[in-house]
């Protein structure tokens, strides 16, 4: 399903929260969690279509892999900044 910038936006602050919950100490406030989110959003669609995984379409289905997407990407973080 395709949505357009307001949607993107929306579903991206909904899963960066979302994340940012589940991954404790993971938020970092509402415009990187958005971006987070987001950036959360390609890397759980990609991880879809390589595993062959198919939720759907919709806003909750495009909600529940950017969370899985930005719950990856937040534990990334979180073991670059303990590398640190």
């Amino acid at each position: 399903m395709e949505h357009g910038i307001i949607a993107w936006l929306v579903i991206g602050a909904i899963a960066g929260w979302l994340a940012g919950v589940l991954v404790k100490g993971g938020g970092f406030g509402l415009i990187v969690d958005i971006i987070v989110g987001i950036v959360g959003a390609f890397i759980g669609g990609w991880l879809a279509r390589v595993l062959h995984i198919s939720l759907g379409g919709g806003w909750i289905s495009s909600i529940i892999t950017a969370v899985i997407g930005a719950v990856i990407l937040l534990f990334i973080i979180r073991l670059v900044r303990r590398g640190s």
